[in-house]
This record gives C-alpha cells, structure tokens and sequence, in this order.
C-alpha cells in the first residue's frame, strides 16, 4: 500500500489516501507526490525487494529519498541501494555503509547517500517499471532493519 496525504488542486482541501499503486492511478492522483515508508528486514535488502510496484503504462520519478539503519548500524555492506530503470538498472540513491549508522537519517544527494551525476536520479524511469531496494558489496550485517522514505510521482 502507498499513502498519499496532501493537498488536492481544485479545492486545497488536505486529504489522506491509501491505497495500492493501480488504484491511485485509476483515481487519478498522478503528478502529486506519494510517499512510501517500508521497514525491510536485512535479509529482504540481501536478496533484493520491491520498495514501489511496477505500474502498468506509467512512469515513477523519484522526488526524494532516505534511508535509516535499525537495530545497530549496518556492517559489511559496500552500499545499500534504491533502484529503478533508465534504459538499463540504475542506482537512483546508494546509502554508504560507513554512513548507515543506527538511527541515523541519510537523505539523497547529501553525506553518504550518492545520487546520479546532473539530476538523472530524478528522471522518469521507463514506462511499467518498478523501484527496488537492493545492496552493493557484501551482505548486511548488524542491523536489523534498513527504513526506506521514498517520495515520489507517478507520470
């Protein structure tokens, strides 16, 4: 399920909503930012897990993104990785390990959290894509949990 909560275009009015991705496509809140929170367990992040579904006929473009190591600070691991498809797999955001300390907010673009050079983590991805959470390197290790905030639009 994602959650969105914002404000609507014609009246102002703050509304909250959730739903699956399909659904909010069919009720048309696209161009407005969604967010999704998702708490992977480090064997999730290991093997790979979707973080948003693919979404038949559209696009997802990542808005913003963070990541929080739970339960100790993760070890071993070279990064832990958001990806989506730009032609071929790419990384939108790799969290570095030496920063994915416990409790400790990493947000895209900023200290250990690189993103792709002149603004391509921001693109649209290709069309009936999804996003991913993935890692580079070793396995994680020591924390339990990696949180996930992706902000992003469905176009």
């Amino acid at each position: 399920m994602s959650v969105y909560t914002g404000v609507t275009h014609s009246r102002l009015k703050a509304i909250s909503l959730e739903a699956d991705e399909a659904t909010i496509t069919r009720l048309n809140v696209t161009d407005s930012v969604l967010s999704k929170r998702v708490r992977f367990t480090i064997a999730e992040v290991n093997a790979g897990a979707t973080l948003v579904a693919a979404i038949a006929g559209k696009s997802i473009r990542m808005v913003s993104c963070k990541a929080i190591a739970v339960g100790g600070a993760a070890g071993a691991v070279t990064t832990v990785d958001v990806l989506g498809t730009v032609s071929t797999a790419l990384k939108l955001v790799a969290f570095a390990q030496a920063n994915l300390t416990q409790s400790t907010v990493l947000t895209d673009g900023g200290t250990g959290a690189a993103v792709l050079a002149d603004g391509a983590s921001y693109t649209a991805n290709d069309v009936s894509t999804g996003i991913t959470v993935g890692k580079t390197g070793s396995n994680v290790t020591t924390a339990t949990h990696i949180d996930v905030i992706f902000d992003y639009v469905v176009v």
